[in-house]
């Protein structure tokens, strides 16, 4: 079968789309997923380029997210049948993600422990689901579950071109929140807009904290008057200080991720003073899939999909999220 394949950590350069990769079997426990399509995360990004602490399997398949048709049935497999139509969790209990620890989707069939299945509403395109798991299984929990997220809130949106940001905008709008999108292109700012949000800054030209401090009043101590409501920030590095500086009294930081650096400059007076929250948000879990699944079924979400390309040129989707050049998520169609 053909897959794409990572042989050593470095550049995209060591992705290669192979056409011998020998199909896997579904064994005790196990499915095969023929897939329909698959969805690329930064996390592919720091796969590619190794994680310290972290030894990948390699070779490996990338591609976390998947959806597909089951083909064969393992032994001991009660509730599946091969035609079934299925999201796959990434998350494969006590072993780690697809695409990371095991081969993922980024493959024309795909291994899956039963316990990953989740069934696929007709109403669902392949295309739709795969583009929900990592991105918006991590929005979802991070503001629906945890609750931090309520009608007429305003929300300063960071990173919201990308796969977790567009489906932050969209999940933050659902709940009835003042969306303020933060994107490094008046492009970017202008398609963000079509999507709902309520106001944009482009973060290249616009200082974003003097923004909010512009719009909504100096953050004051003694009152809650000035600052937005919640900043949701998986950036990190030189965006952490300028977010809590845009926090009003009371305010909560949400953090998901720091894919601009894990160990940014802190100012601990800003959250005393303010009485700010910083709240952290992991992952995500099947009753977060399950709920996106049902919103997009019933069509009060779309996920945000930038393109589909065919499996010969998902190394340069891959490039395209490297460099932020995209507007929500890539998929591919092996």
């Amino acid at each position: 079968m053909k897959a794409l394949t990572l042989d050593a950590h470095g550049t995209l350069d060591r992705l290669r789309v192979v056409s011998d990769k020998l199909v896997p079997r579904a064994d005790a426990g196990h499915v095969v997923v023929r897939v329909g399509a698959s969805s690329f995360n930064y996390h592919d990004v720091f796969t590619v380029q190794g994680m310290p602490g972290i030894k990948v399997p390699l070779p490996v398949v990338i591609g976390l997210d998947l959806a597909g048709t089951v083909s064969e049935v393992g032994e001991g497999v009660i509730g599946w049948k091969p035609g079934d139509r299925v999201l796959v969790n990434p998350l494969k209990p006590g072993v780690g993600l697809m695409g990371e620890m095991t081969d993922g989707g980024m493959a024309q069939y795909a291994r899956v422990d039963a316990q990953q299945l989740i069934a696929l509403p007709d109403a669902v395109t392949f295309e739709q689901a795969a583009a929900l798991p990592v991105a918006y299984g991590t929005a979802h929990r991070m503001l629906i579950t945890h609750g931090t997220v309520k009608a007429g809130d305003k929300v300063l949106v960071l990173g919201a071109s990308g796969g977790v940001g567009t489906a932050t905008l969209l999940l933050a709008k659902l709940l009835g929140a003042e969306v303020i999108a933060a994107a490094g292109s008046d492009e970017k700012a202008q398609k963000l807009r079509e999507l709902g949000a309520d106001h944009t800054v482009n973060y290249r030209d616009t200082d974003f904290s003097k923004w909010v401090i512009g719009h909504y009043g100096k953050p004051q101590r003694r009152s809650y008057e000035g600052g937005v409501d919640v900043v949701v920030n998986f950036t990190g590095g030189d965006t952490w200080l300028p977010s809590i500086k845009s926090l009003k009294r009371g305010g909560t930081l949400l953090v998901c991720g720091a894919t601009a650096g894990h160990d940014p400059r802190e100012d601990l007076r800003y959250v005393w003073s303010f009485e700010l929250t910083i709240k952290g948000s992991n992952s995500f879990y099947e009753d977060n899939l399950k709920a996106l699944l049902t919103l997009v079924a019933e069509g009060r979400l779309e996920p945000v999909i930038d393109r589909v390309l065919p499996l010969e040129q998902a190394a340069e989707g891959l490039a395209l999220i490297r460099d932020r050049a995209v507007l929500g998520k890539i998929v591919v169609t092996p």
